[in-house]
């Protein structure tokens, strides 16, 4: 008697619910009949046993493949499974399968996208390949078998990784955009104080706005960091080329500064290497000079003045 009320409720709830089948079911008495002498030979006492509930959130990339599978229960014992799906501004897609005579019925279900993993005999699961950010909504599975119903929900929540832009609006101010869902993070460097304007769009589609203004002109390059849960992404804009902003990290500078006085270092210890070289070379031909020029008076007066003269 306990089946045959369990399966009665879903069965009911089945044919309220508009589900046409494209095959002829058994009528309900028959199916009464089947589950009453099945419950007497089990020998299962007379009660309603209540559904056994369950709801958790997924959340999937768009352009991606998303899986959602039923409670698990064995095939076995499986009268039937629904799927109830419910999208923003559609109506319910309602998704059946009957064990009893292996067949399939849905109503108002018109994503192609949208389908059975497999046979519902071998794997009830549900597929939605590609998934769009249409599919935002709530999926239930409800199970009837032999020994209770079951269900469970999912909230599936599609994740669109923001598209990012950075350019210059007016009177000297900078914007950095970033569309995408869920709403995106925005970060300046250099830090400011910065004006921010969230947008909501009819797809759940969130677009942040971030205005900052440098009033100064020792920045040199500004950039704008989105942070999602897609991934992280950043943008770079220059302003004023050729000047070191003041907030430029304490250690990078010194480190610039170090490299700079090494290599000046180095061109002065060349420069006095090559200055120093080039004072020896004179010297040397000063000196060579001197030499030439004493053997040239020697000659020239060893003309003039008799030999025997010079010797004595």
């Amino acid at each position: 008697m306990c089946i045959l009320l369990i399966t009665a409720y879903v069965f009911s709830g089945y044919v309220r619910a508009g589900v046409r089948s494209s095959g002829t079911p058994r009528n309900l008495t028959q199916l009464q009949m089947a589950t009453t002498n099945r419950s007497s030979v089990e020998g299962k006492q007379s009660r309603l046993t209540p559904p056994v509930e369950a709801n958790t959130s997924q959340s999937v990339p768009v352009a991606t493949k998303a899986v959602l599978t039923c409670p698990p229960v064995g095939l076995t014992n499986v009268l039937i499974i629904r799927w109830e799906i419910n999208l923003r501004d559609k109506p319910s897609c309602i998704r059946a399968y009957r064990r009893d005579n292996n067949e399939t019925s849905e109503r108002n279900c018109t994503d192609e996208r949208i389908s059975w993993e497999s046979r519902p005999d071998q794997n009830p699961a549900l597929r939605i390949d590609p998934v769009a950010i249409t599919h935002d909504g709530y999926y239930r599975c409800e199970v009837a078998a032999a020994d209770g119903n079951f269900g469970l929900g999912y909230h599936l929540q599609l994740l669109v990784p923001p598209e990012v832009t950075l350019f210059r609006g007016s009177n000297g101010t900078l914007v950095c955009r970033a569309a995408g869902k869920p709403a995106a993070r925005i970060s300046w460097t250099p830090g400011r104080d910065c004006h921010t304007v969230e947008q909501q769009l009819g797809n759940g589609t969130v677009t942040i706005l971030s205005t900052c203004h440098w009033e100064d002109r020792q920045v040199s390059n500004v950039s704008c960091s989105v942070s999602h849960v897609t991934g992280n992404k950043t943008l770079s804009l220059e302003l004023n080329p050729g000047v070191i902003t003041l907030e430029f990290p304490a250690s990078r500078l010194l480190i610039i500064l170090y490299v700079k006085f090494s290599l000046f270092l180095v061109i002065l210890v060349i420069e006095g290497f090559i200055y120093f070289q080039r004072i020896n070379d004179c010297r040397d031909y000063e000196t060579d000079i001197t030499s030439e020029d004493s053997n040239h008076r020697y000659k020239s007066i060893s003309m003039i003045v008799p030999e025997e003269l010079l010797v004595m």
